[in-house]
């Protein structure tokens, strides 16, 4: 005797639909507590809703280089103020140009504002300059007659003696008079040793006769830098801006410290910013304060790695490197041994103010220097009448997708129903949760994608719907007709749903700004209705087919056979043939 064959589970999960919706009511109850928990009970909306800053950017042309505003420049400002808001957590902030030298940066009100815009036009600019002297950062007074006669024996103009020439901005920085310091400094590391007496020779040629102008020219230069860096006042901020302006790379320059208690003359870069890779914040345990550690390029490292070793061999102050930051001076660490590969900036940095850095630091330098030319606060006056037409006309859409369901569906409205509440639940707790784990910010054309994704969603019941009622029309009963058809409605949801997320993962993808929104909530909801579709309105349906309203066909059912043009069940029947002949009769 065979052994039964075992009873295979209906398709769907007829049997265990409790399973499914016990499931989604779990997440449910879990997205909700979370919002509340995470004291966000309403999604965060963006500037357009809630208002905000509107901040707008002149770019300025340093001294011969005005050629440098230009749209190459402009647009590469543009992704990198992008990249610096974002890394902050502000989301649906806008940056676009107006023009040929405007940048126009909108960030809504109740996200991190005030960084942003503090970070948005800092050009960041970053070099790592050997130190060639430091004094404290007021003005010295300038050298007396009596005092700047006689030359030294390198040749430069003797050091004028000051009480304020000894001091150190460093632990680790000597004390050195200001003046001898400077020109001692420029000649050991500008002005090349002559190789020859600087008496003339009567056969001299044109060349070795330009050697006395050049060093004229020198001193000159050296004479201009040591008043620039005596007459500097790290006390004003003007002045400390004032120092770098126009100096370029490969210019020695004159620089306040950001507390702006020290001052120092600088060489030329030997490092620059472009060649960090990498930069974070941190917390020094042994030293109890905040340091921003850096990782350089292969290029950085070896640049990196050759001036080290290079001050290494020098005394103080002449063995510090300044990490300049924009034309100031945040840090001037000592070096006692070659290094490569990375460092760290340390100061009088808070937690934020560390991590402000890094932030800076890792996307980059601006192009150009930018001048706040207007900063204006946005009302959300005109946004939160767009929003009230919107949800106004939201709620009408909604409306007529209800009056037809009923009309055409009947009782099964009341399934299309509960599954777009608990799709509206699930989407207006994850948008929520998304303002601070990931800077979402509600904006009109988000509130767009949400309306239209109503009709996706319903779209989705309607294909169940009409599979359910094509497999009565074919006389079969409501429970195997729920479960027939639901293998060929899913796999039309699934089509349907898949066009739309790849639809809306191109638009985030190609566009920027509020377009964005509007893509980034049709993709949500859609992945939604998948949920929904699965989860709740399919086990849904499984327990009302088992109810006496639904399975008996009841005229407010929507499946009634009678009305849906049913035909007869099949039923098969045994035909007897009359005997035709008379001997078997």
């Amino acid at each position: 005797m065979a052994a039964p064959k075992k009873r295979r589970a209906p398709a769907g999960g007829q049997g265990r639909p409790g399973r499914s919706l016990a499931l989604i009511l779990i997440a449910m109850v879990a997205l909700t507590g979370g919002m509340f928990l995470a004291d966000q009970p309403t999604p965060r909306l963006g500037i357009d809703l809630a208002g905000g800053t509107s901040i707008t950017l002149e770019a300025k042309s340093e001294p011969g280089q005005e050629s440098a505003i230009n749209k190459t420049n402009m647009d590469t400002a543009v992704q990198i103020m992008e990249r610096r808001v974002n890394g902050l957590g502000v989301s649906e902030a806008e940056v676009q140009t107006q023009g040929d030298r405007n940048i126009i940066v909108n960030i809504p009100k109740g996200t991190n504002s005030a960084q942003a815009r503090e970070q948005v036009g800092t050009t960041a600019k970053l070099y790592f300059r050997p130190v060639l002297t430091v004094a404290q950062g007021t003005p010295t007074p300038e050298p007396s007659a009596s005092s700047s006669g006689k030359p030294t024996p390198s040749g430069s103009p003797s050091a004028p003696t000051a009480d304020k020439g000894k001091t150190s901005a460093t632990p680790n920085a000597s004390a050195t008079t200001q003046g001898r310091a400077v020109t001692g400094a420029l000649k050991a590391d500008s002005t090349p040793t002559p190789k020859t007496s600087t008496t003339p020779k009567a056969d001299a040629t044109p060349k070795a006769d330009a050697t006395p102008s050049a060093s004229a020219a020198d001193e000159a230069a050296a004479a201009e830098l040591q008043k620039k860096f005596a007459a500097l006042d790290c006390s004003s901020k003007a002045s400390r801006a004032e120092a770098a302006r126009g100096a370029k790379p490969t210019d020695m320059v004159v620089a306040c410290s950001s507390e702006g208690d020290a001052k120092y003359v600088l060489g030329p870069s030997e490092v620059s910013g472009t060649e960090v890779d990498n930069a974070k914040a941190g917390f020094d345990q042994q030293r109890g304060m905040w340091i921003v550690n850096m990782e350089f390029t292969k290029k950085g490292s070896k640049q990196f790695q050759t001036i080290t070793k290079k001050l290494s061999a020098q005394q103080s102050p002449q063995n510090q490197f300044a990490i300049a930051l924009d034309g100031e001076v945040v840090s001037a660490p000592q070096v006692n041994t070659t290094l490569s590969g990375s460092a760290e900036i340390s100061g009088s940095f808070t937690q934020q103010s560390a991590e402000d850095l890094a932030n800076v630091l890792s996307y980059g330098a601006l192009p150009l220097s930018f001048k706040e030319q207007s900063v204006t606060t946005v009302t959300a006056a005109l946004g939160g009448e767009q929003l009230q037409a919107g949800l106004i006309a939201g709620a009408i859409g909604l409306a007529l997708v209800v009056i037809y369901l009923v009309a055409y569906y009947r009782g099964l409205a009341f399934i299309a129903l509960l599954s777009l509440l608990v799709s509206g639940i699930l989407t207006y707790t994850l948008m929520s949760l998304l303002g601070p784990a990931i800077g979402f910010a509600l904006n009109l054309p988000a509130v767009c994608g949400a309306i239209v994704a109503i009709g996706i969603t319903a779209d989705s019941f309607i294909v169940y719907f009409e599979r359910v009622r094509d497999e009565i029309r074919e006389g079969r009963t409501l429970r195997p007709a729920v479960e027939r058809a639901w293998p060929r409605a899913r796999r039309t949801i699934l089509v349907s749903d898949f066009v739309s997320f790849l639809a809306a993962a191109v638009l985030f993808v190609v566009t920027v700004g509020k377009v964005q929104g509007f893509a980034f909530t049709l993709g949500l909801t859609t992945l939604l209705d998948v949920v929904v579709v699965f989860l709740f309105t399919k086990p849904v349906m499984t327990l009302m087919a088992r109810t006496k309203f639904f399975a008996g066909g009841h005229p407010w059912s929507g499946l009634d056979p009678k009305r849906l043009g049913a035909k007869p069940p099949l039923r098969r029947s045994r035909r007897v043939n009359a005997p035709t002949d008379p001997k078997e009769a």
